[in-house]
């Protein structure tokens, strides 16, 4: 993340990444920033906003949509000008993104992958054969 040594813009940065815990991930019950999906967060002067982020799998079935509530989201924040969002694939999304508190969440140890208790789970990569 681009760190800035503008009180304000400080300020616009915390407020937008309160608005990024509030989208969820529709596969795993967490929000996007603390997943690891977002890689960059922009903030211009003028409060033009740029993000660059990924998903978890290339083939999520809903990876427009999310792009477009991360849009629509950050754009509706005081002080947010213009919202630019980029899709990247590069580098993947591996769990080891994730923050300390996601993985608490979802009672993880380091390296594995998130999972649901019982007998059903999260799949992040494609099942091997």
């Amino acid at each position: 993340m681009t760190q800035s040594t503008n009180p304000p813009q400080d300020d616009l940065k915390k407020r937008i990444i309160k608005t990024l815990r509030k989208i969820h991930d529709p596969e795993i019950p967490l929000n996007i920033y603390d997943l690891g999906l977002i890689y960059d967060l922009t903030i211009s002067d003028a409060g033009a906003v740029n993000i660059r982020m990924t998903l978890t799998s290339p083939t999520c079935p809903v990876a427009g949509e999310l792009v477009g509530q991360v849009e629509r989201g950050v754009k509706q924040i005081e002080g947010v000008s213009d919202t630019r969002v980029e899709l990247t694939w590069d580098p993947p999304w591996t769990p080891e993104r994730m923050t300390e508190a996601a993985r608490l969440e979802l009672n993880l140890e380091p390296g594995e992958p998130p999972r649901r208790s019982g007998s059903s789970f999260y799949s992040i990569n494609p099942p091997e054969r």
